[in-house]
This record gives structure tokens, sequence and C-alpha cells, in this order.
């Protein structure tokens, strides 16, 4: 099985190193020491503080793996704009949608760093995927699950 490369901003690597130092010092601390009160208080066949502390335990385990896995396969992506002025991952892209005249600006960035919410899209998601290699001014049709829509591409920067 090959590991496959995991696409991230340097802001999105940072964010995941932290949260693996935290999982690691913190969080492994706190969970052993609730695994010691819960074995404190006797039979664990029917103890459920020392099953959840040992299921927070398989989990928080679980996620350093998947960390330290997306750490080592990390490609990150420095510069948002190349040279020549196309959109890339990192890229911090102001749109605007021409029939419903709505500017948004969208960052895109790799699947691990995605949140729809804050405006941080995926390079693999319909608009991401459609936004790539594209300059300012150009009019690009996007296939979302309500139809299509065109998008103006307004302005590029490194954000």
């Amino acid at each position: 099985m090959s590991e496959q490369d995991v696409i991230l901003t340097r802001e999105g690597l940072e964010q995941l190193e932290q949260e693996l130092e935290e999982l690691r010092t913190v969080k492994r601390t706190e969970v052993k020491e609730r695994l010691k009160e819960a074995i404190a208080l006797g039979d664990l066949s029917e103890n459920s503080e020392y099953d959840d502390a040992k299921n927070e335990q398989a989990f928080m385990e679980g996620r350093i793996l998947e960390l330290e896995k997306m750490i080592r396969n990390a490609k990150v992506i420095e510069d948002g704009v190349q040279q020549e002025g196309t959109i890339t991952v990192g890229s911090l892209v102001t749109v605007k949608d021409i029939e419903f005249d709505e500017i948004t600006e969208y960052r895109l960035v790799g699947t691990v760093e995605a949140d729809p919410m804050n405006n941080r899209i995926s390079n693999e998601s319909p608009v991401g995927r459609a936004l790539l290699g594209h300059k300012a001014g150009d009019i690009i049709d996007v296939e979302v699950p309500a139809g299509v829509i065109q998008l103006e591409i307004i302005e590029i920067s490194k954000g």
C-alpha cells in the first residue's frame, strides 16, 4: 500500500504538529491519570470509568498515529501564487458568482485543512478543482450538486 502525499500549507502543518504535541504530552498524561483513578475504584469488569478511559486512550493513540502519518507524508505548499499568477493550493482567491452578483473569498487548501464554514476549500472540491490553474479575469463553469455556476476570478493572492 503506497502512502499518499498530504497537501498542506505551512500553517496547516504547524497546526497538525501542535495537535500532535498536545496529544503526546498533555492528553496522554491526563488519560494515564484517569486510568489510574479508575483502576483504584476496583472491579474492572463493571467499571464504566475504566472503560471510558480505555476508549479515550484508544481513540487518542489512533489520532496520534494518524497525525504522525500525515506529517510524515506532508507536502508543504509554500507559495499560493505561481509566477504566472495562476491559482494553486495555498492561494487566496476572490471570486464573483455571476448569477447572484455575490463576491466570496476562498483559501484553496489540501483536504486535511478544508473548512468550508471558514471559506477554506479543498483542492479536491468541485469549486477548488475548477479554480486550479486559472488566472484573475477568467470566468469558469463549476459543476456543483445544484447544477452549474459561473464564477469570475477577481483577484489571486498569497493571503
